[in-house]
């Protein structure tokens, strides 16, 4: 949610949030409270705070762990074409030392993005500070805690993504087309390296551009990204988002390359309908499935791609108990020329919002 769309869009945005996912709609209705305030009414701008807390129990091909997470995220508006975005996360680590040791715990931080926009106008908004590199959609619409369905990352997540999943530098995005059957959104960006201690990044370039389709509520992109240190290099991707509106499933997948290699992974999320006997019971449960492969191409120094080719299936299931806290569970099976291995999750994530009162300021 970095950054400022036509309302179009935001809208088109909530309808499949609401169909699918309660939580995933509130911050964007939230955003859009905020900007309508001073530019439709005039009256009241203030600042919000929203992210999770949760905790992450994992046993992953025989070792265990322990992971304490809290994500806060603070929007500030500052009139009605500026806003101020900044997230970071805290997170721990406890598992057994040596496999087999006394439990042992580490935690650390760091700042995801900290940002101001500024909303020209429906065509452009600029962006400058430290932001979610926008290489496809994993990164931006699927990274926090309480909004992806499986708590693992896709394989391919570092492609394009180097060396944090964050950016320092410049950015701009908007909407290029806007029609009742079609929309057609773009990105490109700018990063500087720096290797500061929590906010470290690559020197990048970088660009994506998507079509949404509101009335099949389908989405198709595709991103590029060029790496300016060390071995130059390019990698380039693609995505879709899909949910239909005839069946209550959230369907995303993307594909990435890089010198390294290459690969994929689909998603899709059920979400049952509270209708008909046992309905408002059925309907706090989603399913989830994915599956995906990574190709190695060339060895990789630090890349944080699989060392060889790898296929893997994850089955998971949500509940949520009500809308603000969500419980899941999750099995991976991983499978690679060398071994296989299992993957088992269960976390508990309870989602907040709130208006930072004292932010309250009367527009002239």
């Amino acid at each position: 949610m970095s950054t400022l769309v036509s309302s179009r869009l935001l809208s088109a945005g909530l309808a499949s949030a609401r169909r699918v996912h309660p939580l995933r709609g509130a911050v964007f209705l939230v955003l859009l409270a905020m900007l309508s305030a001073s530019a439709a009414m005039g009256q009241v701008e203030e600042a919000v705070v929203s992210g999770s807390v949760g905790f992450l129990y994992s046993h992953n091909d025989g070792q265990t762990s322990l992971q304490p997470i809290l994500t806060p995220v603070i929007l500030v508006p500052l009139g009605s074409h500026l806003l101020v975005e900044t997230s970071a996360q805290l997170q721990g680590y406890i598992a057994r030392s040596g496999g087999n040791g006394p439990y042992e715990g580490q935690f650390f931080g760091s700042l995801q993005y900290l940002q101001l926009d500024w909303a020209v106008n429906s065509h452009l908004t600029i962006v400058a500070g430290r932001f979610t590199t926008p290489f496809n959609i994993y990164g931006e619409r699927l990274g926090p805690m309480w909004l992806h369905n499986l708590q693992d990352a896709p394989l391919i997540y570092p492609i394009g993504t180097r060396t944090s999943g964050s950016s320092n530098g410049g950015m701009i995005r908007g909407v290029v087309v806007s029609r009742p059957a079609w929309l057609l959104n773009y990105t490109v960006f700018f990063s500087a390296l720096s290797q500061v201690e929590n906010l470290g990044s690559g020197r990048a370039f970088g660009a994506r551009a998507g079509v949404f389709l509101p009335r099949s509520r389908l989405e198709l992109g595709t991103s590029y990204q060029r790496f300016l240190q060390e071995q130059h290099s390019n990698s380039y991707g693609a995505y879709f988002s899909w949910q239909p509106r005839s069946l209550p499933i959230d369907a995303k997948g993307e594909y990435a390359h890089s010198p390294q290699g290459h690969g994929y992974w689909i998603e899709a999320a059920y979400r049952f309908k509270d209708s008909g006997k046992g309905g408002l019971t059925l309907a706090k449960f989603q399913p989830v499935v994915r599956g995906q492969q990574f190709f190695r191409l060339a060895p990789g120094v630090s890349d944080l791609l699989p060392a060889t080719d790898t296929q893997r299936v994850d089955f998971g299931l949500n509940y949520y108990p009500i809308p603000s806290v969500r419980l899941n569970a999750s099995y991976g099976r991983q499978f690679t020329s060398e071994r296989d291995s299992n993957y088992w999750t269960a976390e508990v994530t309870y989602h907040f919002l709130f208006p930072l009162a004292f932010w309250v300021k009367e527009s002239k």
